[in-house]
């Protein structure tokens, strides 16, 4: 490759970058304004006032919209590392200052052997079509912990555990980066163990710091069917037909109640637990760990569990974005299908919310269109993606090593030397107790 050549894959991939993170700044800061709701509100408002409420030593207690597990305080109590900004300008500016770092970690992982730059350009383009909920969220910081954790699991697994342990204290969801983990071997020990002391030792730590770290366990569970889930279209549908439940706002979100949301919520639920019993089953029948397994069973199992859930809020696109542009940048993934899918729904996204919250809100045919469309496209990806997976690890695809076969030599023409053996096939690679190399 050329000096202009590498120039070219990193300038390139920066302007763009620049420029379409310069037009979500302009939204977060107000000087374009989308249709529809604020959407920093939750900044301005929400997290400045667990802001204050956490620099007392508590918890927010009193507050049922704290769905968070303890280690979330950390990144609410961030911007006062800018004491020079306002609470709303220096959130933004450390998402900005995230956003960047994980451009700079997929252009450097794109340039490793068996990688591809590829994943640099799925991060550009997610976080631009979700716009400037991306920012004005704190779920970019938690993405940017689990990308950094499968990034770092090829040869520091330690370090690995221990960011997953961190990322889910931050948000839960993080956990599921496991799911394609190794069980046997040195490298998969320090990677478990790392996990596990990790989790145990800050949980101690934040429930021995301050009363209530553990209150959003309670809160998460009494949600309902939020308007924007899967299970929300039947009752977009039923208001047509005169069903006469309501939405409102409840636990932080706009949520359907009324006659039938606790069995739409159930039947959620248990499709979750569904996808928790598919993945149990694809871990027993695994015949062998490729090396995108692990950040392709992390995206699939965070597909799942979002697609099936009874609240997927816009910001959970991110997720999926930043661990689908793991699974791209390692040349020898098979979700790049999915991962398309995953980025034409996040736009998709962007026109439900902000733009048609207002239609979606009210069951508007528009509206619903496209939460069909989007809630289409998670379920179309989520088919793709565990089918792939599957198939992927039961040792007989087309990627299949053959045995090594050898050909007896030809019989030499007078005057020349005989051919030499040809070998064909390729022979298999030895089984390691240790974990199979990861993105």
């Amino acid at each position: 490759m050329t000096s202009i050549s590498r120039a070219r894959g990193v300038w390139l991939p920066v302007a763009v970058w620049a420029v379409t993170r310069a037009v979500v700044l302009l939204c977060v800061l107000r000087v374009l304004v989308l249709p529809g709701p604020d959407v920093t509100t939750d900044v301005s408002v929400i997290y400045q006032g667990w802001f204050h409420v956490l620099q007392t030593g508590t918890f927010p207690l009193n507050d049922v919209t704290w769905q968070y597990p303890p280690a979330a305080a950390l990144a609410i109590l961030s911007p006062g590392l800018l004491p020079f900004l306002d609470y709303t300008a220096a959130f933004f500016t450390l998402v900005l200052v995230t956003d960047a770092a994980m451009l700079a970690l997929f252009l450097r992982a794109g340039r490793r052997a068996d990688h591809r730059p590829a994943g640099a350009w799925v991060w550009i383009a997610g976080v631009a079509l979700l716009g400037p909920t991306a920012y004005a969220r704190y779920d970019l910081m938690v993405t940017a912990v689990a990308v950094t954790a499968l990034f770092a699991a090829v040869r520091r697994p330690r370090v690995a555990g221990a960011l997953i342990a961190f990322g889910a204290l931050l948000k839960v969801w993080p956990a599921l980066l496991l799911t394609g983990a190794a069980l046997r071997g040195r490298r998969a020990r320090a990677l478990w163990w790392s996990a596990a002391g990790t989790a145990a030792g800050l949980m101690l730590l934040f429930v021995a710091l301050a009363p209530g770290a553990l209150a959003f366990l309670t809160f998460q569970r009494d949600r309902g069917t939020e308007v924007e889930s899967l299970g929300a279209l039947v009752f977009h549908v039923a208001r047509q037909y005169g069903w006469d439940g309501q939405v409102l706002l409840n636990y932080g979100s706009l949520e359907f109640l009324g006659p039938g949301v606790p069995f739409v919520s159930t039947v959620a639920v248990t499709l979750s637990l569904a996808a928790v019993g598919w993945l149990f089953l694809w871990r027993v029948r695994v015949r062998e760990l490729r090396p995108a397994t692990l950040c392709e069973a992390a995206f699939t199992a965070t597909l799942l569990f979002t697609t099936t859930s009874r609240v997927i809020s816009p910001q959970y696109m991110l997720w999926l974005v930043g661990l689908g542009a793991v699974c791209v940048t390692v040349r020898a993934g098979r979700q790049t299908l999915p991962v398309v899918l995953v980025l034409l729904a996040t736009g998709v996204t962007l026109l439900e919310f902000p733009i048609g919250f207002a239609q979606v809100v009210a069951s508007d045919p528009w509206g619903v269109a496209l939460l069909v469309v989007r809630n289409g496209l998670l379920v179309a990806a989520s088919v793709l993606a565990c089918r792939r997976l599957w198939v992927s690890t039961r040792g007989d695809g087309p990627g299949r090593t053959g045995p090594v076969r050898v050909v007896r030599a030809r019989r030499a023409a007078a005057g020349t030397a005989a051919a030499a053996p040809e070998l064909t096939g390729t022979a298999p690679q030895p089984r390691t107790g240790g974990a199979p190399p990861s993105p």
